[in-house]
Protein backbone atom coordinates (compact mmCIF):
# COMPACT_ATOMS: atom_id res chain seq x y z
CA UNK A 1 0.00 0.00 0.00
CA UNK A 2 1.13 3.32 -0.96
CA UNK A 3 1.37 5.53 2.11
CA UNK A 4 1.49 9.33 1.04
CA UNK A 5 2.82 11.62 4.10
CA UNK A 6 2.56 15.74 4.57
CA UNK A 7 4.63 17.52 7.18
CA UNK A 8 2.50 20.08 8.72
CA UNK A 9 2.79 22.81 11.53
CA UNK A 10 1.38 21.65 14.73
CA UNK A 11 -0.97 25.18 15.17
CA UNK A 12 -4.37 25.46 15.42
CA UNK A 13 -4.81 26.81 18.91
CA UNK A 14 -4.58 30.73 18.20
CA UNK A 15 -7.15 32.23 16.15
CA UNK A 16 -6.04 35.88 14.16
CA UNK A 17 -8.85 37.83 12.44
CA UNK A 18 -8.37 39.26 9.04
CA UNK A 19 -7.54 43.31 9.88
CA UNK A 20 -9.97 45.55 7.92
CA UNK A 21 -9.04 47.41 5.10
CA UNK A 22 -11.02 50.79 4.66
CA UNK A 23 -14.01 49.60 7.17
CA UNK A 24 -14.52 51.53 10.30
CA UNK A 25 -13.93 50.33 13.73
CA UNK A 26 -17.18 49.27 15.24
CA UNK A 27 -19.37 49.17 12.11
CA UNK A 28 -20.34 45.81 12.50
CA UNK A 29 -22.39 44.05 9.76
CA UNK A 30 -23.28 47.23 7.81
CA UNK A 31 -21.97 48.41 4.33
CA UNK A 32 -21.92 52.36 5.18
CA UNK A 33 -20.93 54.76 2.86
CA UNK A 34 -18.50 57.54 3.00
CA UNK A 35 -15.57 55.33 4.09
CA UNK A 36 -13.63 55.30 0.78
CA UNK A 37 -15.09 52.31 -1.35
CA UNK A 38 -15.84 48.71 -0.12
CA UNK A 39 -13.48 46.81 2.53
CA UNK A 40 -12.99 43.50 4.05
CA UNK A 41 -15.03 43.70 7.21
CA UNK A 42 -12.74 42.55 10.21
CA UNK A 43 -16.31 41.26 12.32
CA UNK A 44 -16.06 37.73 10.34
CA UNK A 45 -12.50 36.37 10.94
CA UNK A 46 -10.80 34.36 7.82
CA UNK A 47 -8.55 32.38 9.41
CA UNK A 48 -9.77 29.83 12.03
CA UNK A 49 -12.80 29.44 10.35
CA UNK A 50 -14.32 26.43 8.46
CA UNK A 51 -15.30 27.57 4.63
CA UNK A 52 -16.95 25.88 2.16
CA UNK A 53 -15.83 26.18 -1.38
CA UNK A 54 -19.12 27.57 -3.66
CA UNK A 55 -17.49 27.76 -6.47
CA UNK A 56 -14.93 28.82 -8.79
CA UNK A 57 -14.34 31.47 -11.91
CA UNK A 58 -10.98 31.11 -14.15
CA UNK A 59 -10.89 33.11 -17.13
CA UNK A 60 -14.70 34.29 -16.37
CA UNK A 61 -16.19 30.69 -16.94
CA UNK A 62 -17.89 29.94 -13.53
CA UNK A 63 -18.14 26.27 -12.25
CA UNK A 64 -19.91 24.92 -8.87
CA UNK A 65 -17.52 23.44 -6.59
CA UNK A 66 -17.81 19.07 -6.05
CA UNK A 67 -20.00 18.89 -2.84
CA UNK A 68 -17.67 18.77 0.50
CA UNK A 69 -15.44 20.91 -1.13
CA UNK A 70 -13.86 23.20 1.98
CA UNK A 71 -10.92 25.37 2.71
CA UNK A 72 -9.35 26.82 5.96
CA UNK A 73 -6.89 29.13 7.00
CA UNK A 74 -4.45 28.36 9.98
CA UNK A 75 -3.96 31.11 12.14
CA UNK A 76 -0.43 30.05 12.33
CA UNK A 77 0.06 30.07 8.75
CA UNK A 78 -1.35 27.54 7.14
CA UNK A 79 -3.90 26.96 4.61
CA UNK A 80 -5.35 23.20 4.13
CA UNK A 81 -8.36 22.44 1.39
CA UNK A 82 -10.15 19.68 -0.29
CA UNK A 83 -11.68 20.49 -3.73
CA UNK A 84 -13.60 17.10 -3.98
CA UNK A 85 -10.82 14.41 -4.10
CA UNK A 86 -7.17 15.01 -2.39
CA UNK A 87 -5.88 16.51 0.27
CA UNK A 88 -3.65 19.94 -0.27
CA UNK A 89 -1.65 22.67 1.58
CA UNK A 90 0.47 25.24 1.83
CA UNK A 91 2.09 28.03 4.15
CA UNK A 92 -0.05 30.98 3.93
CA UNK A 93 0.91 34.28 5.31
CA UNK A 94 -2.44 37.27 6.17
CA UNK A 95 -1.59 40.83 6.12
CA UNK A 96 -4.61 43.12 5.99
CA UNK A 97 -7.05 42.42 3.13
CA UNK A 98 -4.07 40.25 0.93
CA UNK A 99 -2.99 36.29 1.62
CA UNK A 100 0.11 34.74 -0.02
CA UNK A 101 -0.13 31.31 -0.43
CA UNK A 102 3.27 29.11 -1.43
CA UNK A 103 3.60 26.59 -3.50
CA UNK A 104 0.56 24.00 -3.04
CA UNK A 105 1.65 20.36 -1.92
CA UNK A 106 -0.97 17.71 -2.87
CA UNK A 107 -1.97 13.60 -2.64
CA UNK A 108 -1.74 12.09 -5.52
CA UNK A 109 -5.13 10.22 -5.52
CA UNK A 110 -6.95 9.37 -8.38
CA UNK A 111 -10.21 10.91 -9.00
CA UNK A 112 -13.46 11.89 -11.34
CA UNK A 113 -12.57 13.90 -14.34
CA UNK A 114 -14.97 16.06 -13.26
CA UNK A 115 -13.24 16.42 -10.16
CA UNK A 116 -10.01 16.38 -11.21
CA UNK A 117 -10.71 19.12 -13.26
CA UNK A 118 -11.98 21.45 -10.93
CA UNK A 119 -9.37 20.34 -8.34
CA UNK A 120 -6.45 21.01 -10.63
CA UNK A 121 -7.69 24.92 -11.57
CA UNK A 122 -8.44 25.67 -8.09
CA UNK A 123 -5.51 24.58 -6.76
CA UNK A 124 -3.95 26.78 -8.99
CA UNK A 125 -6.23 29.87 -8.45
CA UNK A 126 -5.57 29.67 -4.46
CA UNK A 127 -1.50 30.01 -5.19
CA UNK A 128 -0.07 33.52 -5.22
CA UNK A 129 -1.76 36.57 -3.79
CA UNK A 130 -4.86 36.81 -2.81
CA UNK A 131 -6.95 39.40 -2.57
CA UNK A 132 -9.45 38.65 0.50
CA UNK A 133 -12.80 40.46 0.33
CA UNK A 134 -15.97 39.76 2.72
CA UNK A 135 -19.46 40.41 2.57
CA UNK A 136 -21.25 39.14 5.66
CA UNK A 137 -20.87 35.46 5.74
CA UNK A 138 -19.23 35.04 1.93
CA UNK A 139 -15.63 35.25 1.38
CA UNK A 140 -14.10 36.02 -1.95
CA UNK A 141 -10.48 35.11 -2.77
CA UNK A 142 -9.47 37.45 -5.94
CA UNK A 143 -6.04 36.24 -8.12
CA UNK A 144 -3.69 39.15 -9.24
CA UNK A 145 -4.89 37.63 -12.74
CA UNK A 146 -8.99 38.29 -11.73
CA UNK A 147 -9.92 34.58 -11.23
CA UNK A 148 -12.39 33.83 -8.14
CA UNK A 149 -12.76 31.58 -5.29
CA UNK A 150 -16.01 31.87 -3.90
CA UNK A 151 -16.54 30.57 -0.07
CA UNK A 152 -19.23 30.65 2.65
CA UNK A 153 -18.41 30.55 6.33
CA UNK A 154 -19.91 27.05 7.91
CA UNK A 155 -20.40 27.29 11.48
CA UNK A 156 -18.11 25.49 13.83
CA UNK A 157 -19.12 21.63 14.25
CA UNK A 158 -20.27 20.70 17.85
CA UNK A 159 -17.98 18.29 19.85
CA UNK A 160 -20.81 15.81 20.81
CA UNK A 161 -22.82 14.11 18.68
CA UNK A 162 -20.09 15.07 15.06
CA UNK A 163 -18.56 11.99 13.57
CA UNK A 164 -15.04 13.81 13.57
CA UNK A 165 -12.86 12.08 10.29
CA UNK A 166 -9.33 11.85 11.50
CA UNK A 167 -7.40 13.81 9.02
CA UNK A 168 -3.74 14.04 11.26
CA UNK A 169 -1.72 12.26 13.26
CA UNK A 170 0.18 14.44 15.99
CA UNK A 171 3.61 13.79 18.07
CA UNK A 172 5.05 16.46 19.89
CA UNK A 173 5.87 19.38 17.41
CA UNK A 174 5.26 17.45 14.17
CA UNK A 175 1.91 15.99 12.46
CA UNK A 176 1.44 13.86 9.66
CA UNK A 177 -1.56 13.34 7.07
CA UNK A 178 -3.48 9.91 7.38
CA UNK A 179 -2.13 8.30 4.74
CA UNK A 180 -4.69 9.10 1.84
CA UNK A 181 -4.83 6.26 0.58
CA UNK A 182 -6.40 4.32 3.38
CA UNK A 183 -9.41 2.00 2.10
CA UNK A 184 -12.39 4.88 3.07
CA UNK A 185 -14.02 1.83 5.80
CA UNK A 186 -10.67 2.34 7.92
CA UNK A 187 -10.44 5.93 7.64
CA UNK A 188 -9.98 6.68 11.30
CA UNK A 189 -13.04 7.94 13.21
CA UNK A 190 -14.82 9.01 16.22
CA UNK A 191 -17.86 10.36 17.82
CA UNK A 192 -18.91 11.30 21.34
CA UNK A 193 -22.26 10.94 22.40
CA UNK A 194 -23.84 13.59 25.37
CA UNK A 195 -24.06 10.18 27.43
CA UNK A 196 -20.16 10.50 27.80
CA UNK A 197 -19.98 7.31 25.21
CA UNK A 198 -17.11 7.18 22.66
CA UNK A 199 -17.14 4.85 19.57
CA UNK A 200 -15.40 5.04 16.34
CA UNK A 201 -12.50 3.14 13.88
CA UNK A 202 -9.22 3.36 14.61
CA UNK A 203 -8.16 2.56 11.13
CA UNK A 204 -8.37 -1.42 11.25
CA UNK A 205 -10.54 -2.10 14.36
CA UNK A 206 -13.30 -0.60 15.28
CA UNK A 207 -13.89 0.92 19.59
CA UNK A 208 -16.16 2.09 22.06
CA UNK A 209 -15.29 4.00 25.63
CA UNK A 210 -16.23 6.30 27.82
CA UNK A 211 -15.45 10.08 27.80
CA UNK A 212 -15.72 12.71 30.03
CA UNK A 213 -15.76 16.61 28.84
CA UNK A 214 -14.87 19.62 31.04
CA UNK A 215 -13.93 22.97 29.73
CA UNK A 216 -11.52 22.28 27.18
CA UNK A 217 -10.58 18.23 28.82
CA UNK A 218 -11.37 15.52 27.32
CA UNK A 219 -10.54 12.52 29.69
CA UNK A 220 -10.71 9.33 27.92
CA UNK A 221 -11.31 6.09 29.57
CA UNK A 222 -10.25 2.31 28.70
CA UNK A 223 -11.85 1.04 25.21
CA UNK A 224 -12.20 -1.72 24.41
CA UNK A 225 -12.60 -2.94 20.60
CA UNK A 226 -12.24 -5.69 18.14
CA UNK A 227 -9.01 -7.64 17.69
CA UNK A 228 -8.83 -8.18 13.82
CA UNK A 229 -5.13 -8.02 11.94
CA UNK A 230 -4.91 -5.66 8.95
CA UNK A 231 -2.07 -4.56 6.79
CA UNK A 232 0.78 -2.81 8.54
CA UNK A 233 0.36 0.79 7.43
CA UNK A 234 -3.53 0.35 8.64
CA UNK A 235 -2.13 -1.24 12.43
CA UNK A 236 0.58 1.90 12.38
CA UNK A 237 -2.28 4.04 12.18
CA UNK A 238 -4.34 2.72 14.64
CA UNK A 239 -1.68 2.62 17.38
CA UNK A 240 -1.61 6.19 16.81
CA UNK A 241 -5.05 6.86 17.04
CA UNK A 242 -5.48 5.35 20.56
CA UNK A 243 -2.05 6.72 21.85
CA UNK A 244 -3.76 9.87 21.50
CA UNK A 245 -7.27 8.92 22.78
CA UNK A 246 -6.11 7.88 26.44
CA UNK A 247 -6.56 9.57 29.54
CA UNK A 248 -6.46 12.91 29.70
CA UNK A 249 -6.34 15.37 27.13
CA UNK A 250 -6.76 18.94 25.79
CA UNK A 251 -9.33 19.85 22.54
CA UNK A 252 -9.59 22.66 20.06
CA UNK A 253 -12.43 23.28 18.05
CA UNK A 254 -11.56 25.79 14.91
CA UNK A 255 -14.83 25.77 12.25
CA UNK A 256 -14.67 22.17 11.28
CA UNK A 257 -11.14 21.27 12.44
CA UNK A 258 -11.17 19.05 16.31
CA UNK A 259 -7.49 19.02 17.36
CA UNK A 260 -6.80 16.30 20.40
CA UNK A 261 -3.76 16.11 22.48
CA UNK A 262 -2.88 14.42 24.62
CA UNK A 263 0.03 15.22 28.16
CA UNK A 264 2.45 13.55 26.36
CA UNK A 265 2.17 15.60 22.74
CA UNK A 266 0.72 12.50 21.28
CA UNK A 267 -2.82 13.96 19.62
CA UNK A 268 -4.82 14.06 16.32
CA UNK A 269 -6.40 16.53 14.04
CA UNK A 270 -9.82 15.52 12.75
CA UNK A 271 -12.55 17.01 10.28
CA UNK A 272 -16.01 17.25 11.29
CA UNK A 273 -18.26 14.76 8.84
CA UNK A 274 -21.49 15.81 6.74
CA UNK A 275 -24.75 14.49 8.76
CA UNK A 276 -25.41 10.68 7.33
CA UNK A 277 -21.55 9.80 6.50
CA UNK A 278 -21.39 5.68 7.23
CA UNK A 279 -20.35 5.63 10.76
CA UNK A 280 -18.43 2.18 10.48
CA UNK A 281 -18.21 -0.19 7.55
CA UNK A 282 -15.11 -1.79 10.00
CA UNK A 283 -17.30 -5.22 10.54
CA UNK A 284 -16.10 -8.44 11.23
Amino acid sequence: MRTQRMTLGVSFLALLALAACGAEPGSGSGSGKGSGGEGVQSDVPVTGVAWSVDSLTVGGKRTEAPEGARLEIDPKGRVTAGFGCNHISADARVEGDRITVGEPVSTQMACEEEIEKFEKAATGAMGGELTAKLSGRKLTLTTEGGDTIALSEVKAAGLVGTRWAVTTLVSGETATSVPADLPKERVPHLTLSADGAVQGGSGCNIFRGRATVKGSTIVFGPVAGTLKMCPEAEMEVERAVLAALKGPTTYTIEGSTLTVTADDGKGIGATATPPGAEDSSQRD
